[in-house]
């Protein structure tokens, strides 16, 4: 499948938009300086992941937030982060500066409420834009490979299409780098598209 510059750019800005309502939200509710912005985004088979693990990530073993959603076209929607950036953030966000190298229950709770903000806020944007309607599991936290991350969610045979968003937090003269990834099931990046192009008329 081909995906034409007018198409990407639009999935970009539908993004963009959904990151800089999170980045309010979170703003309000820690009363910390959160920017948001999404740099680039990847259209890449999912088969071709393991390729982009560590070049986009930097790790192999990454932090994640998912939430699984139905609608027209329907995947997952993960917040991904190096378990390093990941501990900061969260430890940024509670204000705990404790040095330890693993989260506990309460620090994945966070991180999965920050996931669901602005989870909810990219595809909250994505359902406006494109006039789709969605329904969305409970977030959940995994700890893996990326592509582990994705064969876990996505059944079925064929090739699912997966958008990676590279995400910059910039956090009190801070940068943490997280990825959005949307994971979609097979036909529903083609579906996505034709929403995506009738929208441009």
């Amino acid at each position: 499948m081909i995906v034409d510059d007018e198409s990407r750019d639009a999935i970009t800005e539908m993004i963009n938009i959904g990151v800089g309502k999170a980045a309010g939200l979170l703003n309000d509710i820690t009363g910390s300086h959160i920017q948001l912005r999404v740099p680039e985004i990847q259209l890449v088979p999912i088969g071709e992941i393991a390729n982009v693990n560590k070049t986009v990530f930097g790790a192999d073993i990454l932090s994640t937030v998912i939430q699984e959603f139905q609608g027209n076209f329907s995947g997952v929607t993960a917040l991904v982060f190096p378990p390093d950036s990941a501990l900061s953030l969260v430890n940024l966000l509670s204000g705990d500066q404790s040095p330890a190298t693993n989260m506990d229950a309460v620090q994945v709770e966070t991180l999965k409420e920050v996931g669901n903000i602005i989870i909810n806020a990219v595809m909250g944007s994505i359902s406006n834009v494109l006039s789709e309607h969605f329904a969305f599991s409970l977030p959940v936290y995994y700890e893996g490979r990326l592509f582990s991350i994705a064969a876990n969610y996505i059944d079925g045979e064929g090739n699912p299409w997966i958008i990676i968003a590279r995400t910059q937090f910039l956090i009190e003269a801070m940068q943490i780098e997280g990825t959005i990834l949307l994971v979609l099931e097979v036909g529903s990046m083609e579906q996505l598209m034709k929403s995506v192009q009738k929208m441009n008329g």
